[in-house]
């Protein structure tokens, strides 16, 4: 079982989604710390990218700020090394395939396995395409995590088959943000992955509460919430890490009831 995996093993997991270098690595780093001590199983750290397709505004404005400020894949991967030093939870990249093709495929996983970098997330390579990234992932022991959206349909179970660490399970259309409502049946969607492989599924992609994650959480192993966490480190800047800290702890206590 990869560490991915195992990162559901304790009930339902908490996964926060951070982009690196907004407002700047240092702050970053408390961040994570941060989200960690306060229950997040999993954290994905978002490697921004100028053209984010799959990106709201407020995860597009964190890139532009993490860009502006002179933060480089480089720069980000020699932060995570130095992360490791003391933060043990699962961590995870997400970012696009531009980034990992500019850096070279078979050298960006081979570098994410050297700083303990447990996944990767390409939310613009579709099932169709994986098999450019997925065996050289595996090959270097990094999950290559598949994405399942309402309009997978008669892919779901290919996805699912074939999927490793976790499941992203992508509740609405569109792009990222927080939603009032999620509205999209996702009941048929998780029975139809289940059919076809124990892998835990996490939801995200529109929670912004508990209410939400919570509910989320009836449905799947574990919820990921990004917008409403990269909304409060875009409005506290270098004071956000208490901040995400007391909402991480608020959004796990809500899964787990």
């Amino acid at each position: 079982m990869s560490k991915i995996a195992a990162a559901f093993q304790g009930g339902k997991a908490f996964i926060p989604f951070i982009t690196c270098g907004d407002p700047d690595l240092e702050t970053t780093g408390k961040i994570v710390r941060e989200a960690a001590a306060n229950g997040a199983d999993l954290i994905e750290l978002g490697i921004p990218f100028s053209d984010p397709t799959a990106e709201g505004p407020v995860i597009q404005s964190a890139n532009i700020r993490a860009l502006s400020g002179g933060v480089t894949t480089d720069r980000i991967l020699e932060f995570v090394r130095t992360l490791r030093q003391d933060v043990t939870v699962p961590l995870c990249f997400m970012t696009y395939a531009n980034v990992v093709f500019s850096y070279g495929i078979e050298r960006f996983a081979k570098k994410c396995a050297e700083i303990g970098v447990d996944g990767i997330i390409l939310p613009d390579v579709p099932y169709e395409e994986k098999d450019e990234f997925a065996p050289v992932c595996q090959q270097y022991g990094v999950d290559f995590i598949s994405l399942i959206a309402p309009t997978s349909e008669d892919r779901i179970a290919m996805i699912a088959k074939e999927a490793a660490g976790f499941i992203y399970v992508v509740s609405s259309l569109g792009v990222t943000g927080e939603r009032a409502q999620i509205q999209t049946d996702l009941t048929a969607v998780m029975q139809k992955i289940r059919e076809n492989t124990q892998i835990p599924c996490a939801i995200g992609f529109g929670i912004s509460g508990p209410e939400q994650a919570h509910d989320m959480a009836q449905l799947a192993d574990g919820v990921i919430v990004g917008s409403a966490i990269v909304k409060r480190i875009g409005e506290n800047g270098r004071d956000a890490a208490p901040v995400v800290g007391a909402f991480v702890r608020e959004m796990k206590q809500a899964i787990t009831k």
